[in-house]
C-alpha cells in the first residue's frame, strides 16, 4: 500500500500545519558536517513535496553547533524564497539576529528552557537570565516586522533534573510569550511525555491565557510516544505540529534525545484520519530515502522503511 485507507476520525482538526524542522533540528546533531549544497537540495525537495513551513537553519556560533556554521551559504543559495514568513531560522541572541537581518529574513525562532540545567548547558544562562537575553531580540524582530516563534525545551522531563513540574513549564512559556512572540512550540526534548501529561500541560497553559491557537507541539520519539502525544494534542485543539523528514534529529546538549517525530509517520496517520496536510507522501519518502543515502544510514521512520521497501 502506498497510502492509508481513509476513515475520518472524530475530534481532530480538518487541517494540520506541519512545521518541518529536518534541515535545522534534524541535521544539527549530525557528527559529519553535511555540505551546504546538500542542505539546499534537501530544503528544495521538501518544498516540492508540499511542506509549506520549513525551518532552514540556525544562526548559532559554529563552535557551538558546527553543523549550522554555513547558515549564510545555505540561505544565499536558497535566494528570496528562503527568507519569507514560512522559512524561519533559529537565532540565539542579538548577534544571531544581526546575521538574520543582514540576509533579510522575515521569520525567526528563539529557544528557551524550562529547566535550570539545560538553560546553563544550552544557553550559558539561568532560566531567569534567558529572558533578558531574548527580550531585545524579540523587540527588535517585532519592530522589523518579523514573525517570531518561541521554543520551550524540557517541557516533559529533563535528563539531569528528572520530572519537570507543569507550572514550571507554564511560567517559562508565559514569560516568553509576554515578550510578544507569535507562536509557542512545546518541546519534549528527551521524548518522555505521555498523552495525559500533554493534556495537563495544554490545560494549564489555557488557564494562563495561552490557547492552542498559538501553540505548536514538538515531540521526540525516544520512547515511541511522539505520534500518540501529537494526536492527543490535536484532539485538544493544537493544529501546528513540528516534525522532521525521515525522523532525523536529536539534541547536541541532551544526549538521551533521539530523533524527532518523523514527518512521514505523521502524514500517514493524519491522511488516514481524513486530515489535510498538503503533503505528497511519496515525494516526501523519496526525499528521506535520498537524505538517508547522503547520511550513510537508513531512516528510522517506520513509514519510510515500509514504503521504501515496497
Amino acid at each position: 500500500m502506498r497510502s492509508p485507507q481513509v476513515e475520518a476520525a472524530t475530534g481532530l482538526p480538518p487541517q494540520v500545519t506541519i512545521y518541518e524542522v529536518g534541515p535545522r533540528d534534524g541535521l544539527q546533531n549530525e557528527k559529519t558536517v553535511v555540505p551546504a549544497a546538500t542542505k539546499v537540495e534537501f530544503i528544495r525537495r521538501l518544498e516540492a513535496a508540499g511542506l509549506a513551513t520549513i525551518e532552514t537553519t540556525s544562526f548559532v556560533p559554529a563552535k557551538w553547533v558546527p553543523q549550522m556554521g554555513d547558515a549564510e551559504e545555505v540561505l544565499g543559495a536558497l535566494g528570496e524564497g528562503g527568507r519569507g514568513r514560512r522559512r524561519p531560522a533559529l537565532v540565539p541572541n542579538e548577534r544571531g539576529l544581526d546575521r538574520a537581518e543582514q540576509l533579510g529574513l522575515s521569520a525567526i525562532a528563539i529557544f528557551g528552557s524550562a529547566t535550570e540545567t539545560f538553560a546553563q548547558r544550552n544557553l550559558n544562562r539561568s532560566v531567569a537570565e534567558q529572558y533578558a537575553m531574548f527580550e531585545p531580540v524579540v523587540k527588535r524582530a517585532l519592530e522589523d516586522g518579523m514573525w517570531v516563534r518561541a521554543y520551550v525545551s524540557m517541557c516533559f522531563g529533563d535528563p539531569w533534573e528528572g520530572p519537570v513540574p507543569v507550572e514550571q513549564v507554564v511560567d517559562t512559556a508565559e514569560r516568553l510569550m509576554d515578550l510578544g512572540c507569535h507562536e509557542l512550540s512545546l518541546g519534549d526534548t528527551i521524548g518522555v511525555g505521555t498523552t495525559g501529561h500533554v493534556h495537563r500541560l495544554l490545560e494549564a497553559l489555557a488557564a494562563r491565557g495561552i490557547g492552542t491557537d498559538r501553540i505548536a507541539v514538538h515531540f521526540h520519539d525516544t520512547y515511541g510516544q511522539a505520534l500518540a502525544n501529537t494526536m492527543a494534542a490535536l484532539r485538544d485543539g493544537v493544529t501546528v505540529v513540528d516534525a522532521a523528514a525521515g525522523g532525523l534529529g536529536g539534541c547536541p546538549y541532551a544526549k538521551s534525545a533521539t530523533g524527532n517525530l518523523a514527518t512521514e509517520d505523521l502524514v500517514w496517520a493524519l491522511h488516514g484520519a481524513g486530515v489535510e496536510t498538503g503533503v505528497d507522501l511519496d515525494a516526501l519518502v523519496e526525499t528521506s530515502v535520498w537524505m538517508a543515502g547522503r547520511l550513510g544510514r537508513p531512516s528510522p521512520s517506520n513509514v519510510v522503511r515500509a514504503l521504501a521497501g515496497a
